[in-house]
């Protein structure tokens, strides 16, 4: 991939006239300011557009409960029984998993928890969790929480992988140190790929590798990664991973979540886990006196039946995903994050620094830029201009240019509008 970027108007519309993927846009609800111009909506990292055909499936199976009622599970245009299994192949396909590794359900952090049940079990000499020190903050707590629960101390069984000082990335050769020295002791690891504040993307399968070598669980958070990257879950090999919906996945504030479990673990009845009826085989599912019988895989860790509603909202997603093609997908933000870095550059500010790596294969869509003795004044005019990024502090803009419904027009639209803020 190799582009000469122009820092003009004119080459960012010659290449969104060129792009494969640009009627893609038109499907989504762009938000607009007062005056019905449409805003330069960067912000997919941390909630989705809604796609135009979100109220198409819902009023779907709105219909179906007014005029079915209890029979919309077996009579509905998509029965709620197996509805869950029309998200399985493509959700797979997203993050490179086999189908009956891959489920959605419940939201992240339930997903998280469910999984650390079946994957942290610590014993006297084998007890520690290791994670990155600038995990999402729902990931330390969650990890936190399991440790207590198994009357451990946080303060001396969770590792954190942390830059070296007067850094912002995380080096891969610090995390083999500290398995070096400490690998026999730790029971998981658990990263959160794609890291949310610098964007940086951890290799799964080395990290899996590194793991495994050492005889620990491995596990990884995909929250700012199902969509943006492309993990590659079966062949990369962790134990379990969880992602949400909402993000890059454009499925409405708060929807479900996605669990995946590797098929090593799919047979293994004596894996200890949370059970409830929804992961009870389906043959005998509805005969309410039987014990529990675990389906085969990644279904195997379900609940409750599945909110619908959610659930059409993730299909009409995917459904654009699919279209789309995960691959056209990745190459496209490749090129739009490649050329928002090259005007960032372009503005030649001694002010602005890029945290996340420039190395593409070591990061997805989003652009963390930090300015020096800057507030969140900053950010402020940035929003009065039109432009729907977010803050996070101390001194950090991230933009995500997402490219389902981000062009390059948007990308220099907004250099030019974070100029001018700058000035």
């Amino acid at each position: 991939m190799n582009i000469t970027y122009q820092n003009s108007l004119a080459f960012a519309q010659q290449m969104d006239s060129e792009d494969p993927l640009k009627k893609f846009r038109s499907e989504f609800h762009i938000p607009k300011d007062k005056k019905g111009k449409e805003l330069l909506y960067f912000c997919g990292n941390s909630l989705g557009l809604q796609p135009k055909k979100t109220q198409e499936y819902l009023a779907e199976e709105l219909r179906d409960w007014a005029n079915l009622g209890v029979e919309g599970h077996t009579e509905g245009k998509h029965p709620w029984l197996p509805y869950h299994e029309f998200l399985t192949e493509k959700m797979a396909r997203i993050v490179g998993g086999k189908p009956n590794e891959v489920v959605v359900m419940n939201t992240l952090t339930t997903n998280l928890h469910l999984l650390m049940v079946s994957f942290f079990q610590p014993t006297k000499k084998r007890y520690k969790i290791l994670i990155e020190s600038d995990a999402f903050p729902s990931d330390k707590y969650a990890v936190e929480s399991q440790l207590k629960f198994h009357n451990l101390d946080p303060k001396e069984s969770l590792l954190l992988w942390k830059p070296r000082p007067g850094e912002e990335l995380c080096r891969f050769e610090d995390l083999e140190k500290i398995m070096e020295e400490q690998g026999d002791q730790i029971a998981v690891l658990l990263i959160g790929n794609t890291n949310y504040y610098t964007g940086q993307f951890f290799p799964i399968k080395k990290i899996t590798e590194l793991g495994h070598a050492y005889g620990c669980k491995v596990g990884f958070d995909l929250a700012h990664g199902a969509g943006n990257i492309f993990p590659d879950l079966h062949n990369a090999g962790p134990d379990f991973a969880m992602w949400c919906t909402y993000k890059y996945l454009n499925s409405g504030p708060g929807s479900l979540g996605g669990a995946f479990v590797h098929e090593r673990h799919a047979a293994n009845q004596e894996l200890k886990r949370f059970s409830g009826w929804w992961g009870h085989n389906k043959s005998t599912r509805f005969n309410m006196r039987k014990d529990f019988d675990a389906i085969p895989g990644a279904e195997g860790w379900q609940l409750s039946n599945p909110p619908i509603l959610s659930m059409a909202a993730i299909r009409a997603s995917l459904d654009i995903f699919d279209e789309a093609g995960m691959e056209n997908l990745l190459e496209k933000s490749r090129k739009l994050t490649g050329y928002l870095e090259f005007l960032i550059e372009h503005l030649n500010d001694k002010r602005i620094h890029i945290i996340t790596p420039k190395n593409p294969d070591q990061r997805g869509c989003q652009l963390s830029i930090q300015v020096k003795n800057a507030d969140k004044n900053l950010h402020k005019k940035l929003t009065e201009a039109g432009v729907i990024s977010d803050w996070r502090e101390p001194d950090v803009i991230r933009v995500a240019p997402t490219p389902l419904y981000n062009n390059f027009e948007d990308v220099f639209r907004f250099s030019e509008k974070l100029k001018t803020c700058l000035e």
